[in-house]
């Protein structure tokens, strides 16, 4: 290889939709091998690690671009090649402004850009230039538009014919249908739908105990304990029943027969990956009995239990709501800060004790899927978990090391210089405010356009009465009540005895300080011991290692172990 000889990258790209591209960039592979075969051609030198291929993927899409995205962040701070080399320009992006600009990002960091189906260097040196690349862009964008609307066509034509438009689902099976061209050869001429009886009975299972009064989790649970079939999970996750599962399965009306297509959209008008719903008039529905699972019968009384449960939640002509509404905030201590060692929440639930019913903390993915998930069944109290963990915030954050440490950075704060700094600042911005003030309420009063110099001073009147809110409250600070440090000492030694009432007798409060005070979330492991199972907790915090330990739950003294309830 020559000393002087220039590196080369390479980037190729196909989307899923194939029309309106050239057999040569039909295939990465084939673009790869053309570019490949044009870089040595010209002498250069082409590393394996610098081919970025993205297969499969829109070019109207940049964010979700992996080697795309690979080759930008190679140009910086110094790109380890001289030349970018493209099939053609269209493989680098479909839309004008984002392909354009990516065109400049790469050109402004001193890399060429080479096209090998014209053999020729893209350039941005001077308006011609910029012209003739608006223009190849928007003609991409076109064709993008164009090969779009041949392929809804196409789907649409599928969708009214009952054939697969794309994807499985749980309880048929895709069969391909092939049939025999005029040379006799063999050929795929579309996919249909073949009821898969063993799942479609799974379907019928559902719908028969949601009738009978379960709920979504309680079907999740029946039949992941009966180790029921199940769709296949996406990667990375074990395979089984949800409640979210279970309920696209009562709400899928192709179980019902009716094939339903276009009813959402995939992309935005910017040809990005954004799905949102269409308008009702543009849905396809037909309806297609060999391919119904649930009968008519059954189908009506899930709807009528839907309807029955939708009502409780609704408002009445007046606006009031007939049903408890969804909360908005919870009001206990750890739900969204404690979780399960399977990884699932630990939430918040109401059992009767004796004559009383009792809060308790609990695994919310035993609960929801069942043992197959998480074999954690123990219930414990909640008033005797919060305590616990309670105990040790206090005996950590409320150390007296700590907590001499930190008062003394409040008092510097509060009674030194920098208090005094925070005074100037404001008077020196509500100075400003102000004269800003005087001079548009001056021209209004000499007859200018007021309408605008209006708005303006409305604009900044509030600020202004903000800001000497501030510097009151700034000023009542400094005054004699805070001049010495054993006073602002004083003031702060008892808000922190306040801090402590807090966390005890405001839930909703003592979630936000401890959300605050920890590094992600608890930690809680049901372990069974010999006596009785009990918990252990763990956990990282942002102060001196916060609760970076196990601390064991105990109930005969304030380190005794609580026994577990059984769920």
């Amino acid at each position: 290889m020559p000393d002087d000889a220039l590196v080369a990258s390479i980037y190729a790209r196909k989307s899923t939709e194939q029309s309106g591209v050239s057999e040569e960039a039909r295939s990465v592979n084939r673009q790869i091998e053309h570019c490949k075969a044009y870089a040595e051609k010209k002498g250069w030198v082409v590393s394996d690690d610098h081919v970025f291929v993205d297969d499969g993927i829109s070019g109207s899409e940049f964010s979700k671009r992996p080697a795309f995205l690979r080759l930008m962040n190679a140009l910086k701070p110094r790109p380890p090649f001289q030349v970018v080399i493209m099939y053609e320009q269209s493989r680098l992006g479909r839309e004008v402004i984002d392909t354009s600009w990516a065109l400049k990002q790469i050109m402004q960091s001193g890399v060429e850009v080479w096209l090998s189906s014209d053999d020729k260097q893209s350039t941005l040196d001077s308006p011609t230039d910029k012209i003739l690349l608006a223009v190849t862009n928007y003609a991409s964008e076109v064709e993008r538009e164009r090969g779009a609307l041949r392929t809804f066509d196409a789907l649409m034509k599928k969708a009214k014919q009952g054939h697969v438009t794309g994807g499985r689902c749980f309880g048929y099976d895709n069969v391909p249908k092939i049939e025999t061209a005029l040379d006799g050869t063999p050929y795929q001429a579309y996919v249909y739908r073949q009821i898969n009886e063993p799942q479609a009975e799974v379907v019928r299972e559902i719908y028969r105990l949601y009738c009978n009064d379960y709920g979504y989790k309680g079907i999740a649970k029946e039949l992941n304990d009966k180790d029921a079939l199940c769709p296949k999970p996406q990667r990375g996750r074990k395979s089984g029943w949800s409640p979210s599962s279970v309920r696209e399965v009562l709400i899928r009306p192709l179980y019902r027969g009716l094939y339903a297509w276009n009813k959402t959209k995939k992309r935005d008008k910017w040809g990005q990956a954004k799905q949102t719903k269409k308008a009702s008039k543009d849905h396809v529905e037909t309806y297609f009995p060999e391919l119904r699972i649930v009968p008519e019968e059954l189908a009506l009384a899930v709807d009528h239990r839907m309807q029955k449960r939708q009502a409780e939640t609704l408002r009445n002509k007046d606006g009031r709501l007939l049903g408890r509404p969804p909360m908005t905030a919870t009001k206990y201590l750890l739900s969204g800060l404690a979780k399960c060692s399977c990884g699932g929440s630990m939430e918040a639930r109401k059992r009767t004790q004796g004559s009383k019913r009792v809060l308790f903390y609990a695994c919310s993915t035993y609960n929801k899927k069942g043992s197959k998930f998480c074999p954690n069944h123990h219930y414990i109290r909640a008033d005797v978990l919060e305590n616990a963990i309670l105990r040790q915030f206090e005996d950590v954050i409320l150390d007296p090391v700590v907590v001499n440490e930190v008062l003394d950075q409040a008092v510097e704060r509060l009674s030194g210089d920098e208090a005094k700094q925070q005074t100037t600042d404001l008077q020196e911005a509500i100075a400003k405010l102000q004269t800003q003030i005087d001079n548009l309420v001056n021209a209004i009063a000499e007859g200018e356009e007021s309408s605008s110099l209006i708005a303006e001073l409305k604009k900044r009147e509030p600020k202004l009465n903000a800001l000497k809110g501030e510097l009151t409250a700034l000023e009542f600070q400094q005054s004699s009540a805070w001049r010495s440090k054993p006073n602002v000492r004083h003031d702060l030694e008892k808000r922190i005895a306040d801090w402590r009432k807090l966390l005890r007798k405001h839930s909703a409060k003592g979630r936000q300080i401890l959300g605050k005070l920890l590094e992600g979330r608890l930690t809680l492991t049901a372990v069974e011991g010999e006596v009785a199972p009990y918990y252990r907790f763990s956990g990282t915090g942002k102060i001196n290692g916060l609760l970076s330990g196990v601390l064991p739950l105990k109930v005969a003294s304030p380190r005794g172990i609580e026994p577990l309830l059984p769920g």
